[in-house]
């Protein structure tokens, strides 16, 4: 349809609340709405004024609209909120979808309940905890309780586990109380993971509370050496209480949005409040110029909320939307709460959402900077090795080698300047015998720009730039791959000082770019080599472990679990076959030790027999 088309059909529409979803020619949704009296608005799109830039591009797209009549603008902001979540309309305010909010799972139905951190509640009847702000808050804290009261963190699995090892390494270093040998048992393990949910869940005082009672009692019946144990966790705790140790926004009393914009960039804050100590912080930086603050905290704080799955008892907002009694109610609704929007003009709470306020612009801030950095130290590369454009996207390589086997390749991709490591590749050498970087290099290549030409996904965005670990020689070797392939993407080689640090950039020709003058374009050129050196090493060392590792299993006395033990607690075979029998022992009983370390080090076993017989 034109635009008189829709505005037609935009005027039969009935003064009723509703939700209008509009849709391009190819009847993809692009745009979801709510409306207090359905024509009124979806006409003001469709008639001649002033329009935001993006309200007008919206328009320009739209090719037909749908309406769904409801009874009330609160049955009006819920299906807005359903349809958004359905169809993520190009046009409307998104929240990233990357973000997720873990939990913290504790099944108390098992003799031995341990704390995992989880992306989702489930329906199995464990207890949930959480929301967090991210998994790594989440692990660091789990860590800080678990090493406060002791409890494991090691892989093994009670009791079944319980006396099968020796207690290792955790125990004595005091950080484990050494479940694994049954003494503590599992009631006083139950006992401590209840005061670390009774951490989680902020009630640090009361927990204080409880260990200076069990103290006291244990002094008194003359159990010193436990009152001294128990003594020690209450310290540990008051420690982790003054580091204010509660972070889940869930135990938030008070949440601040703050809300700012720039002339290219809009950001999203949130911050977490318990009795008015700040908890924790979520942010939601966007490149979109949002036009109207109010439209924007209302659509954001809606997704949010909806997204986290909880809500405090009170959100202070730098402006209030027209739909806020409405969102409230679904707040209320949704988590039976008792959920208070406020925006307030004076006070403390006015305080809370300023700081939340600037937050937001400082968050935008930080980034404009960034980014101006980063398009300098692009454009300086773009003239410096008069490069046809910015480069964007930029591939680099490096081949890695132990003597004459395991060649391996390794493939990283920055786009404007960060890793983008879901496009990281590497490579087996297959065609190369023995150590010959420059023919490992053009394997590689070629396969890379084969697999592009053949249309495999996994390569099918060509790059802007190739580095080539290496000097003239290696890019010149890259870049005839490149030509015959037709392809006039530039290369550079990527030199390195006596110091192992990138000195400069190799052309083919034999000529070099001096890149030590520029502070930022030297140490981004090293963060691009040193990735792309540190991806190709992990993937020689993995291939090693793996025919390390098949060892394992030939080795008499060290079966599936055994195996899994030692993989578990030394990381890699590398790592198991350079170990003595003593740490060996922590493991697995000393007899097997002895077996493993003989396998490993058959020379030491001859010179030890040569040795006993003279």
């Amino acid at each position: 349809m034109n635009i008189e088309q829709l505005k037609e059909k935009a005027l039969a529409l009935p003064l009723l609340p509703g939700v209008y979803i509009m849709m391009d020619k190819n009847g993809d949704v692009i745009y979801v709405g709510k409306a207090k009296a359905l024509k009124n608005r979806v006409v003001s799109y469709f008639r001649e004024g002033p329009h935001s830039s993006k309200t007008a591009m919206m328009v320009s797209k739209v090719d037909s609209f749908d309406v769904i009549m409801v009874r009330s603008e609160f049955e009006a902001l819920i299906t807005e909120n359903q349809l958004i979540k359905l169809h993520k309309p190009k046009y409307n305010i998104l929240l990233k979808d990357d973000k997720g909010y873990p939990y913290l799972r504790i099944n108390r139905r098992e003799e031995y309940p341990k704390m995992k951190v989880v992306g989702r509640p489930g329906k199995d009847g464990a207890d949930y905890l959480g929301p967090y702000g991210s998994r790594t808050t989440v692990f660091e804290a789990v860590n800080a309780v678990s090493s406060a009261l002791k409890l494991p963190t090691c892989s093994r699995r009670f009791p079944a586990d319980i006396g099968r090892f020796r207690p290792c390494i955790d125990r004595d270093m005091g950080l484990c109380a050494g479940w694994c040998t049954g003494s503590p048992d599992a009631e006083e393990y139950r006992r401590t993971v209840e005061k670390a949910v009774m951490i989680f869940e902020g009630r640090t005082v009361e927990l204080e509370e409880e260990l200076t009672r069990e103290m006291e009692l244990a002094a008194e019946n003359l159990e010193f050496e436990r009152a001294a144990a128990v003594r020690d966790r209450l310290r540990a705790v008051k420690t982790l209480a003054e580091k204010q140790l509660a972070v889940s926004g869930a135990l938030a009393d008070t949440d601040a949005i703050g809300f700012a914009r720039s002339g290219v960039k809009s950001c999203f804050v949130v911050l977490h409040y318990i009795g008015g100590k700040l908890l924790d912080k979520d942010t939601e930086l966007m490149d979109d110029p949002l036009e109207d603050d109010a439209e924007a905290v209302s659509s954001l704080m809606r997704q949010y909320y909806l997204k986290r799955g909880v809500c405090p008892e009170k959100i202070l907002l730098p402006v209030k939307p027209d739909d806020s009694d409405d969102i409230e109610r679904m707040l209320r609704e949704l988590f039976n709460s008792k959920t208070v929007l406020t925006a307030p003009q004076r006070g403390d709470k006015r305080i809370l959402v300023q700081t939340a306020v600037m937050n937001a612009s400082e968050e935008i801030k930080r980034a404009t900077d960034r980014e101006e950095r980063i398009s300098g130290v692009l454009k300086w590369l773009q003239t410096a090795a008069a490069l046809p454009e910015l480069p964007a996207r930029i591939e680099a390589y490096d081949i890695s080698n132990l003597g004459n086997e395991d060649a391996v390749g390794s493939m990283t991709v920055f786009t404007d300047a960060r890793p983008l490591k879901r496009d990281y590749r590497k490579f087996k050498i297959k065609t190369v015998e023995g150590a010959d970087d420059y023919a490992s290099m053009r394997e590689v290549i070629t396969r890379r720009l084969t697999s592009w030409a053949e249309g495999d996904e996994k390569f099918s965005v060509l790059p802007d730039l190739f580095l080539i670990d290496g000097g003239s020689i290696h890019a010149r070797t890259a870049a005839e791959v490149v030509e015959s392939f037709s392809l006039s993407i530039p290369v550079l080689g990527m030199v390195k000082d006596d110091r192992h640090r990138t000195r400069a950039l190799a052309l083919p020709d034999g000529g070099e770019i001096g890149i030590v003058s520029n502070p930022a374009v030297f140490a981004f050129i090293g963060r691009i080599q040193e990735e792309t050196h540190r991806f190709a090493i992990e993937y020689q060392r993995s291939l090693r472990d793996k025919k390390l590792g098949s060892s394992l299993d030939a080795i008499n006395g060290v079966g599936p679990v055994r195996r899994n033990a030692l993989l578990r607690h030394f990381k890699t075979v590398s790592a198991i076959a350079r170990a003595d029998t003593e740490q060996l022992s922590k493991v697995v009983p000393k007899n097997t030790a002895a077996i493993i370390f003989e396998h490993f080090h058959p020379s030491e076993k001859t010179d030890l027999k040569e040795a006993e017989d003279k």
